[in-house]
């Protein structure tokens, strides 16, 4: 879908132009998985993607392993009775592989290229597409198999015409190096928000250089920057939503984080905006970024970020939030673009990760 009436960035050098925010469908998978959001009603979270891409919005990114197959269902069914030209671009993940016969279980990232083959075929079916419009490596593998292959697997998908453009997510700058000798890294999808900084430092340089586009998860940290999260809503988290068990939903950390999303007040209330698009649309301020990716389970959540889509924060707007960020010591990571130039920090902490903390974005 072309045919949008907000601002739209092109997505590295591939042949599509998204809008500055796109639709996750990650809390859409639902519950009875390692890392589910708690329950869902299926028929609001079709609602929300409709209402979403009436509204304007032209790109939608899911993942095979949300819901174990479930959020591609979700994808489906909400773009059913749209025609051809409405129909928003559609992008999925693959790597992540789970036990069928035990749903809790956290997935295992595999890269064996065989495998990458079955899961977009299997994606092609739940999708109900022909073709992928971008399909993304979800994490580097953890079964032995070498970038090379399970790259060379997704380039082949491409070359075939299954996928029409690739990428990588949860990557560091070494293994975007590896893949680029092998092939164009068309986009990379990382955590970044203004309280998860840390891609600021040398992926976002990175992919500018190389004509890589950005797409990146969690610009409101799972909810903590929308404005309406607060101590007691954290403390009453279910048992199955994985930010029960996050350390940024929890102690000094999510103080800070409250405090940080106080702060953003003042900022969305001189651009008669929300909390929540400030937050997206500090992502979307920095260079190397395309677009953010932000999820919805209804209609309404969808209304609360979508002012970021054409909201553009100044370089008084980033010193104000940058000077927050510092004071409270929020977070990781550059404050603000003017303190981008000769950081060095790590994407992806193992240690840390979210497949050992159940945070699978």
């Amino acid at each position: 879908m072309s045919n949008t009436s907000f601002p739209t960035r092109p997505l590295g050098r591939t042949d599509m132009s998204i809008t500055r925010v796109g639709f996750g469908a990650w809390a859409v998978g639902g519950a009875d998985w390692a890392a589910g959001w708690g329950a869902q009603d299926d028929s609001l979270s079709v609602a929300a993607i409709r209402h979403a891409v009436e509204r304007g919005i032209n790109w939608i990114d899911t993942a095979a392993v949300y819901g174990l197959g479930h959020s591609e269902e979700i994808v489906r069914a909400a773009l059913k009775e749209l025609a051809p030209s409405q129909r928003p671009y559609v992008f999925t993940k693959c790597g992540l592989v789970w036990d069928e016969h035990d749903r809790r279980a956290a997935p295992r990232r595999v890269g064996a290229a065989a495998s990458i083959r079955r899961e977009a075929e299997a994606s092609l079916r739940r999708l109900g597409v022909e073709r992928i419009d971008l399909y993304q490596m979800h994490w580097p593998s953890g079964d032995g198999a070498p970038i090379d292959e399970y790259w060379q697997a997704l380039l082949d998908l491409k070359q075939a015409g299954k996928v029409r453009a690739i990428g990588l997510s949860n990557h560091n700058v070494a293994q975007l190096e590896d893949a680029e000798r092998l092939g164009h890294v068309d986009t990379l999808q990382p955590p970044f928000s203004a309280i998860r900084r840390d891609a600021a430092a040398d992926l976002l340089p990175w992919c500018a250089a190389h004509g890589t586009g950005v797409i990146v998860y969690s610009p409101m940290q799972s909810g903590l920057l929308t404005g309406h999260f607060n101590a007691e809503r954290a403390g009453q988290l279910a048992p199955d939503d994985w930010r029960s068990r996050d350390a940024e939903f929890q102690g000094a950390n999510l103080r800070r984080n409250l405090a940080l999303a106080e702060a953003l007040k003042p900022v969305a209330e001189r651009h008669g905006s929300t909390v929540a698009a400030t937050a997206v649309a500090w992502t979307l301020a920095w260079r190397g970024v395309s677009g953010a990716i932000v999820g919805a389970r209804a209609p309404a959540q969808v209304d609360g970020w979508l002012g970021a889509a054409t909201m553009e924060l100044d370089a008084d707007d980033m010193a104000e939030i940058a000077a927050v960020i510092e004071t409270r010591g929020v977070g990781t990571g550059p404050a603000s673009p003017a303190r981008q130039a000769g950081a060095a920090l790590p994407l992806v902490d193992e240690r840390n990760s979210g497949l050992n903390g159940l945070n699978l974005p």
